[in-house]
């Protein structure tokens, strides 16, 4: 009532220390809100900025695309025979030609540096879309990859033997030591860097030598193997399929950019089997190259250079030169994308194929679409088994495999698949995939600028010599 004092029940109050123990708790959930808070704003920046890096190399690849195939390929004379410049090789140039002025490029259309790593981390997966589209060709063409027979076996020998035998003597004759066994066991991809690493270790002079011509075939080995390739094939010295054997170098963007190049300059048919043949090479390549790098080229590097380097060894500049790039200077390890950035790559490589097909070719039909959306079913189902067996079998095997088998007589709908994939040009989907590389190849600059000149003409020759060493071994059991 008005005027009257309530009096309310007495409750009893902790004891203080209880008091400071709730206090304490209610700080700490209040601390532990506040991280997660912070946690989940700061992956979904992450996941914003992972997002708009890859909206953003797909728009820039889609650019490069374009301009790449209005261009075309240019035929430039060069004494007996001529080099062709594809439209792949113009979509890695301008690439990379974009890469080196983002500084000066606004922000928002710009690539930093971990646009390009991105553009790296892309390609591999995408890199799979054209694996797939090889593996239909070679499925469709069993019968040409039987009939090469001890031609297709032998020559891998050209391949990790042919590096050491061309570069080896000129490294040392211009004063190069160890770091030769390095630059000229093998065209140093990734497997090659795990086996000098675990051997020598990558600060010692076979580490530097290893991760310079890794170095050089990343920034160049595909614009470079695609001119050698394409001059060699236009002076009619060897079979086009002895060339299309020397293309499986184990890499898959060189071997597209050299495959590619020698296929240009045949006719349809031929071009088929240049391409089966290559990816058939390049299989086997990737299938039991460490094993043959660690078992037969690396001890035959390590031999040639203790017998001709008392003979032919010289004593220069790059002789006692210990500077240049460290292992921890350059990005060997480009960062694997989840299911979502892969099924994102794989659609993008997809699609930039057949903006190709369309402004390089004239054409785009339905079974196009349809041919893309089989090579990307072969991709996703080649990376799942790849998961099923704890990835002890590298993916580019099991996508290979898979489309074979699509395209293949046990597969009961062969010709209806491979009527599908073969209205995509194979160069249509080779461009794509050379585009992103040349958007990531100004990463790996600073750490080039260290290199000495005779180590890159070293890497250069590596290159060369796994390519020529196939193709002549190839060409004497053709």
């Amino acid at each position: 009532m008005p005027g009257m004092d309530l009096k309310l029940p007495w409750v009893p109050s902790a004891p203080p220390e209880k008091q400071q123990l709730l206090s304490d708790r209610m700080t700490a959930v209040q601390q532990v809100k506040g991280i997660t808070m912070q946690h989940s704003q700061a992956v979904t920046l992450g996941d914003s900025r992972a997002v708009s890096s890859t909206v953003k190399l797909y728009v820039w690849a889609a650019v490069i695309l374009i301009i790449a195939e209005s261009i075309g390929a240019i035929s430039i004379p060069l004494g007996p025979g001529k080099v062709v410049l594809l439209p792949m090789v113009w979509a890695l140039l301008i690439g990379a030609g974009i890469g080196l002025i983002s500084r000066r490029v606004p922000g928002t259309i710009g690539l930093d540096y971990g646009d390009q790593m991105r553009s790296a981390s892309i390609l591999q997966p995408a890199l799979l879309v054209f694996i797939a589209k090889l593996g239909m060709v070679v499925g469709g063409s069993l019968p040409v990859v039987f009939a090469s027979g001890w031609a297709l076996v032998f020559q891998e020998f050209g391949h990790f033997v042919g590096t050491v035998i061309l570069g080896l003597p000129v490294a040392l004759m211009l004063g190069i030591k160890r770091e030769a066994i390095g630059a000229t066991f093998s065209v140093g991809r990734e497997p090659s860097l795990a086996i000098i690493g675990e051997r020598y270790g990558m600060d010692s002079p076979e580490g530097r030598g290893v991760l310079a011509e890794y170095l050089t075939g990343t920034l160049f080995g595909a614009l470079f193997i695609a001119i050698v390739a394409g001059f060699i094939a236009s002076l009619g010295i060897f079979h086009p399929n002895s060339l299309a054997m020397g293309s499986g170098i184990g890499s898959g963007s060189m071997m597209a950019a050299a495959a590619g190049a020698i296929a240009a300059q045949q006719t349809p048919e031929v071009a088929k089997e240049v391409m089966a043949l290559a990816a058939a090479s390049n299989l086997i390549t990737t299938t039991i190259g460490t094993y043959f790098t660690l078992f037969i080229s690396l001890p035959l590097a390590v031999w040639g250079y203790r017998v001709l380097e008392p003979i032919i060894g010289r004593t220069t500049k790059a002789s006692v030169l210990t500077s240049g790039p460290r292992h921890d200077d350059v990005q060997l390890e480009v960062r694997e994308l989840g299911w979502a950035g892969k099924i994102s790559a794989w659609l993008a490589a997809g699609a930039l194929a057949l903006i190709a097909n369309y402004v390089g070719y004239k054409t785009l039909s339905s079974a196009a679409f349809g041919g893309v959306a089989i090579m990307i079913l072969a991709v996703f189902l080649g990376e799942m088994l790849c998961v099923a067996l704890r990835r002890k079998i590298p993916a580019v095997c099991t996508v290979s495999v898979i489309a074979m088998f699509m395209t293949s007589p046990l597969c009961p709908w062969a010709a209806q698949i491979s009527q599908m994939v073969g209205a995509v040009n194979m160069l249509a989907v080779i461009t794509p995939m050379l585009a992103f590389a040349g958007l990531s190849i100004a990463k790996d600059l600073p750490a080039f600028r260290l290199l000495g000149w005779r180590i890159v003409l070293v890497s250069f020759l590596a290159n060369f010599g796994t390519f020529i060493g196939a193709v002549m071994i190839a060409e004497f059991f053709h």
